[in-house]
C-alpha cells in the first residue's frame, strides 16, 4: 500500500498536521509567529551542518533550529526588542544558510525542495521520521498541557501555582525545533510557519475551549493537506504551496461563515 507515492504524501502531510495543530495553537496564543519563522529559517543552516558532518538531515536541522530558538530567547531584551531580534535572526539565518550550502564543496542539492518542500518524494523512512516526530511533539504537549496553558494565560498566575514559565517556554522551543525538522521535507522552510499558524487561526474562529481549538486545528491542517494535494495533482501545481493555499481558503471560508452567522444572529 505504501508503494503509492501519493498515499505516502498524504500520510506524511497528515503527520505534520497532527504535530503542527496543537503546537500552532500555542504559537497563536503566545503570539510567537515570528519566533516560529526564525526557527524554521535556521533549518537551512542545519542542512549545511548535516551535509558537512555526515549527520542525518533531521539531526542537523533539529540542532540548528533548537540553537536558533534558544539564542533568540536568551538574547531578547538585552540589546534589542523581541521583534527586532526575530527579524534579524529570521532573515539572517535564511541568508546564511543559503550561502553556506552553496559553499560546500562537491555538493549539489535541490534548494527549491528545501525551501518549498518535496512532499511527493516522501519515502517509507521519511514517514517513520515524520510520524515519530509528531508522536513525540504530541506526547510532550500532552504531558505539559496544564502547565503550558497556565504559563500562556498569565505568567504571574503560573508562578503562584508553582509553574516555571521559563521551563514551559523551553518545552515549546524543543517541540518547535522538532516540528521544523520533521516538516522540512513536506512543506519546506518558507511554508512551515504557515502550517503552524493558518490552521490554528482558522480553528480559533469557532472554538470555545483550548482543547476544542487544538482538535479543530488538527482537522483544518488535515483537510488542507488532502485538498492541497488533490489540487496539486489536478492542476499540476507545487504540492507544498498548494497545501498552504488550501489552508488559506479554509481560513477565509471559516471567517466568512462566522461573519454570516453573526449577522444572522443579530437579525434574529
Amino acid at each position: 500500500m505504501l508503494d503509492d507515492f501519493f498515499l505516502r504524501a498524504v500520510l506524511g502531510g497528515l503527520g505534520v498536521a497532527a504535530a503542527s495543530g496543537p503546537l500552532g495553537c500555542f504559537v497563536v496564543w503566545r503570539r510567537m509567529a515570528y519566533f516560529g519563522d526564525a526557527t524554521a529559517h535556521a533549518a537551512l543552516l542545519g542542512v549545511t551542518l548535516a551535509l558537512a558532518s555526515n549527520l542525518p538531515i533531521v539531526a542537523g536541522v533539529s540542532i540548528a533550529a533548537l540553537a536558533m530558538a534558544l539564542t533568540v530567547s536568551i538574547a531578547t531584551g538585552r540589546t534589542y526588542a523581541m521583534d527586532t531580534m526575530l527579524g534579524v535572526a529570521s532573515h539572517g539565518a535564511l541568508a546564511l544558510g543559503m550561502v553556506a550550502v552553496s559553499l560546500l564543496p562537491n555538493v549539489r542539492i535541490d534548494m527549491m525542495g528545501f525551501l518549498f518542500g518535496d512532499i511527493l518524494a516522501i519515502t517509507r523512512a521519511d514517514l517513520g521520521v515524520i510520524w515519530g516526530g509528531a508522536a513525540i511533539v504530541a506526547a510532550l504537549l500532552a504531558w505539559r498541557w496544564r502547565n503550558l496553558l497556565l504559563a500562556t494565560l498569565n505568567e504571574d498566575l503560573a508562578a503562584s501555582a508553582g509553574v516555571d514559565a521559563g521551563r514551559e517556554r523551553l518545552v515549546l522551543t524543543l517541540a518547535l525545533a522538532l516540528l521544523v525538522a520533521v516538516a522540512l521535507k513536506v512543506v519546506g522552510v518558507l511554508l512551515i510557519t504557515a502550517m503552524l499558524i493558518i490552521p490554528a487561526a482558522a480553528a480559533r474562529v469557532h472554538a470555545r475551549t483550548p482543547e476544542a481549538m487544538v482538535v479543530q486545528a488538527v482537522g483544518m491542517g488535515a483537510v488542507s493537506v488532502v485538498l492541497g494535494l488533490q489540487g496539486s495533482l489536478r492542476f499540476d501545481t507545487p504540492a507544498g504551496p498548494s497545501i498552504v493555499t488550501a489552508a488559506m481558503i479554509l481560513l477565509l471560508s471559516v471567517n466568512l461563515a462566522g461573519a454570516l452567522l453573526r449577522r444572522a444572529g443579530r437579525r434574529a
